[in-house]
């Protein structure tokens, strides 16, 4: 009987020997006996990954509202409502119950993380168990087990190779390696990364191609898989920037409002004399101006608007404060295939025994021609090239089937790579094999390296192909050059051209060819030992996309110009793949600068305290595991970094999890990668990052406008109040009980369709000319910063001035308290107006046609606006529910000309800063 303890010491089953691990787990190549199995199933627990506890709906839901500005709206809904103002209450709690609901959705991220990892586990398996052949429910395996595998099925457990012929298998998903992999039953070194592993069948990789069985080494929670199912539900989510930056803000906020309103009341009832009932209203008329009850549904909208910009750009948000985060981003971590790269093995040399050809043209598309040295050729022209082309094309188990337009691989990705190089040169794949039928294959397999087919050619001629690992091709030929004309073999020359190729990053293959007997129609064993003639070296590779080199550039800036730092956002690649592959795309994408690529066997050298300074260095990091992810991404916040991480693999979901910003791949990508993520990437294209991160920038510039915008707005009417109570501003009635001149339903009023109309037009500000030529701002930076609070300062001041000086120019004429209220409201309303203008833009002057017309948007919430005003002041329902009554021309004319105050002002005010060039003021 097989115990947890046997195995619990983590035994490296792709170090030991086949008979050991049979040993070690007590089992036999007839496999288990069903009532041992059975034991097994007890002790070890079913092949299944864990389900972690959710929390109800309900609590999900009132989760959302555990936010110190959402407790300062729920405030204000108290206030109103004690106030018997149900209206304006409703408005405040449908914002609060708005934002519930959309945290509420975006909840949950983990648990479908896990989800979708248990999709990626096999159903069945078919498994020896008492010497019979027997399929059961993969749950039902158990260590020890002997299962078999062939094309078309996913890998239920990890297993130890055992047995296979020409075994393959696809785990990119799982380690990043962009081929599949070739298996082998041989033991390989215990240090081995995951990739390397050659001897292991991964639980959720497919089988691609080739027959063979494994021993169940682990199951559930303890396989590859498992582990990677418990990182993610380990790894914590951390909040965004703006989500930081707004609790240090509400709480600022909550603490100045209490001070005030406090203050306020002390004041009035001992200095002032006012009766405390008189002060406890006007205290909550203080709150009531002080909130900004329609700052989180602006916010909201704005990162909206920004989902929508984003998604046009294949940009699709999952999680909307990741829109604000992405402009604040400092490094982006990418995995590099089918991200940086096209995932799309493309043959880039040919080297025969006289020349080097390039070839060009990425993916599989048949487009693209020859170069030799600077020169564009014909293969035509070229006899050796053209039969090392048409000896591959016919060497070959790959096809290509038209689907949406798109050539469509079935089969290798290397063998898909040499069928295009062979399209690019005008041959056909069909007629090919017509006129040059074959007539037997000796598969490719992972012992030998190598596959041989034989041909009868249409000249009459019989051909074996030979086409393989070049070490194992060379060491059969015996000359190189044309078939009909080849000289001695020179083996050291196809090793100096093979590392040269290899230098670049290059995978090589090596194609020969030897004449058969005439009418030789089977593949013996003598056939193939020696006599092929070298044709040439074929160097692939998957390469970067041309879109991917742009996008880097523009984002951390070209070394060929010094005076171009770009965004200044550092690009890392992190990928499962060889490091002499990710150094060669590395150096492509302008990566690097000089540093040696660190593999994950560097990396576990290296303490955490002196990953957080190694990382800042390094940017490219090769055969990397889902915990050397989550180590750098982990090393790089610590150094203080916003982080984007992309990825498409099982093995990225945690670092996908732990980043800033998460973004997944959406065409290539799994659905554990995407659940993981905040952002997914329609076609999975590093530039579509760049794009995201100049939207990024702009929400985030326009949400600073909007809080600009806004906050002069509470300030304004918090000081119309502060001001009626220390210089006694108001009305006292008969009863003796004081009046604001601005009651609490009026200020909301103001609040809630300024914030509608006017704040929303800044959301749908374009971006600023030099977005993408500025550093990403401070991690530490303010929301608020000292700048933007002079200038709410300033801005609260003058709209103040205007309004309490019309209020008391109304009474002064012997008008009603309402007359005079509306007529302040009206003041304050429009020199709001004219702010909103110089808003859109920070610093850069407004008063020219384009900051003044240059917005549609903004016209459109002016005449709004225009309209909700006219109704507050002229219809006779609101004038009954606002207590105001219709103003005359002469007020409407000082009213227009208090904005057009306002507006030069702030202007002046900004040449005056703009002269001073007063550094980080925005």
């Amino acid at each position: 009987m097989l115990e947890k303890k046997d195995i619990q010491n983590k035994t490296p089953w792709h170090a030991e020997p086949v008979e050991k691990c049979f040993q070690t787990l007590k089992s036999s190549p007839e496999g288990l006996d069903p009532e041992e199995a059975g034991k097994r199933l007890e002790t070890f627990g079913p092949n299944m990954l864990a389900t972690e506890k959710k929390r109800g709906p309900v609590l999900r839901f009132l989760l959302q509202f555990h936010n110190l500005l959402i407790y300062v709206l729920l405030a204000a809904v108290v206030i109103t409502a004690l106030l018997q103002e149900w209206i304006d209450s409703l408005v405040i709690l449908g914002v609060c119950v708005i934002n519930a609901l959309i945290g509420f959705i975006q909840e949950g991220k983990a648990e479908k993380s896990l989800e979708s990892l248990k999709t990626m586990l096999a159903p069945e398996a078919l498994v020896l168990r008492g010497g019979q052949r027997i399929r059961i429910e993969a749950k039902d395996l158990v260590p020890g087990d002997v299962v078999y595998l062939k094309p078309g099925d996913r890998v239920p457990a990890d297993l130890r190779i055992t047995e296979c012929k020409s075994l393959r298998i696809e785990e990119a998903a799982l380690t990043g390696e962009s081929m599949p992999v070739s298996k082998a039953g041989n033991e390989v070194e215990s240090g081995a990364a995951l990739g390397d592993r050659k001897s292991m069948a991964f639980s959720g990789t497919m089988v691609v191609y080739g027959q063979g069985t494994g021993l169940v080494a682990a199951t559930g929670l303890d396989t590859e898989l498992g582990r990677i199912s418990e990182l993610l539900t380990e790894t914590e989510s951390i909040a965004t920037p703006l989500i930081r930056k707004m609790n240090v803000f509400a709480r600022h906020l909550t603490v100045a409002i209490l001070l005030l309103a406090v203050a306020a009341f002390m004041f009035g009832v001992f200095l002032r004399g006012y009766a405390p009932a008189d002060m406890f209203l006007a205290a909550v008329g203080l709150a009531v101006a002080a909130i900004p009850e329609g700052l989180p549904a602006i916010m909201t909208i704005t990162l909206a608007i920004g989902v929508q910009k984003m998604a046009r750009r294949n940009a699709i948000i999952r999680r909307l404060p990741a829109v604000e985060t992405l402009g604040s981003v400092t490094v982006i971590c990418s995995d590099k295939t089918g991200t940086l790269t096209r995932n799309e093995m493309t043959v880039q040399n040919i080297q025969t025994a006289d020349e080097l050809f390039w070839v060009a043209g990425v993916g599989y598309a048949p487009e693209g021609g020859f170069r030799l040295g600077d020169k564009e050729v014909h293969p035509g022209e070229h006899p050796v090239l053209m039969q090392a082309l048409r000896s591959v094309l016919l060497c070959n188990e790959a096809r290509f089937q038209e689907k949406n337009g798109q050539p469509k691989l079935e089969g290798a990705p290397t063998e898909g790579a040499l069928l295009t190089a062979s399209l690019k040169a005008g041959l056909d794949q069909d007629q090919e094999n017509r006129v040059n039928p074959r007539k037997d294959i000796l598969p490719f397999s992972s012992e030998e390296k190598f596959m041989v087919t034989l041909h009868h050619y249409e000249s009459g001629d019989s051909v074996f192909i030979l086409k393989g690992a070049p070490e194992k091709v060379v060491e059969k030929c015996s000359s190189q050059g044309a078939l009909q004309d080849a000289a001695p073999l020179d083996p050291d020359f196809w090793v100096e051209q093979g590392n040269h190729m290899a230098s670049m990053g290059q995978r090589l293959l090596a194609v020969a060819v030897k004449k058969a007997p005439a009418g030789k129609t089977a593949i013996e064993d003598e056939d193939i030992q020696q006599g092929f003639t070298m044709l040439s070296l074929f160097g692939i590779m998957d390469p970067p996309r041309e879109e991917a080199i742009e996008a880097a550039a523009r984002l951390k800036g070209r070394e060929s110009d010094p005076g171009d730092a770009g965004a200044g956002i550092q690009v890392k690649m992190i990928t499962g793949d060889h490091a002499l592959t990710a150094s060669a795309i590395g150096e492509k994408l302008g990566m690097g600068r000089g540093r040696k690529a660190l593999t994950g066997q560097d990396l576990e050298k290296i303490s955490d305290h002196d990953l957080v300074e190694v990382s800042l260095d390094v940017d490219i990091y090769a055969r990397t595991s889902p915990e050397h992810k989550l180590r750098l991404v982990r090393a790089l916040q610590e150094g203080g970094h916003i982080v984007a991480m992309t990825g498409d693999g099982v093995n990225d979901s945690p670092a996908l999890k732990r980043a800033d910003v998460g973004v997944a791949m959406g065409v290539t990508g799994t659905e554990a990668a995407k659940e993981a993520s905040d952002m997914v990437l329609t076609d999975d294209n590093f530039a579509s990052i760049a794009n995201a991160v100049e939207e990024g920038r702009t929400v985030y510039d326009n949400l600073k406008k909007a809080i600009l915008f806004i906050l002069p707005t509470n300030g304004g009417q918090a000081l119309v109040v502060m001001a009626s109570i220390l210089l006694g501003i108001g009305l006292m009635d008969e009863a003796g009980h004081f009046s604001l001149p601005i009651t609490p339903p009026q200020i909301l009023w103001i609040n809630m369709v300024t914030a509608v109309t006017l704040a929303l037009a800044l959301a749908f500000e374009p971006p600023e000319k030099n977005v993408m030529q500025r550093p990403p701002r401070p991690v530490d930076e303010s929301l608020v910063s000292g700048f933007l609070l002079w200038r709410i300062s300033f801005v609260s001041l003058l709209l103040v001035v205007g309004a309490l000086g019309h209020y008391l120019l109304i009474l002064s004429h012997g008008a009603s308290q309402s007359l005079a209220s509306t007529a302040a409201i009206n003041t304050l309303v429009m020199g709001q107006v004219f702010y909103l203008i110089n808003s859109r833009f920070i610093e850069e002057p407004s008063w020219n046609l384009k900051g003044i017309l240059g917005s549609r948007p903004v016209l459109v919430s002016i005449a709004v606006l225009a309209v909700l005003q006219f109704s507050f002041t002229y219809l006779p329902f609101m004038q009954f529910l606002f207590q105001t009554e219709p103003l005359g021309l002469d007020a409407w004319a000082r009213i227009l000309a208090f904005g057009l105050a306002v507006f030069v002002a702030v202007e002046l005010e900004k040449a005056f800063f703009r002269s001073r060039s007063v550094p980080g003021r925005g």
